[in-house]
């Protein structure tokens, strides 16, 4: 896993700061008893997931690899 470098990008990052924060807020709301808040830090959690996404396709993302062939018979 260490030479591929999973999860090295700008969108990973940034899906996974926006998901924890989201997740720091439903826990909070949770602990104070007000579902809305709750429900919030949940919307958040899924924005993080969306943005990731978006910017993945905007090439923000580790590239997908390629298949090369590695043998005559592949060819």
């Amino acid at each position: 896993m260490a030479g591929s470098s999973h999860g090295h990008t700008p969108a990973a990052w940034t899906g996974v700061i926006i998901a924890f924060i989201g997740f720091c807020v439903a826990s909070a709301f949770t602990v104070m008893d007000q579902p809305i808040g709750f429900w919030a830090g949940m919307a958040l959690i899924g924005a993080g997931a969306v943005v990731g996404g978006i910017m993945r396709q905007m090439g923000l993302g580790q590239p997908k690899p390629t298949h090369q062939p590695t043998s005559a018979t592949e060819r």
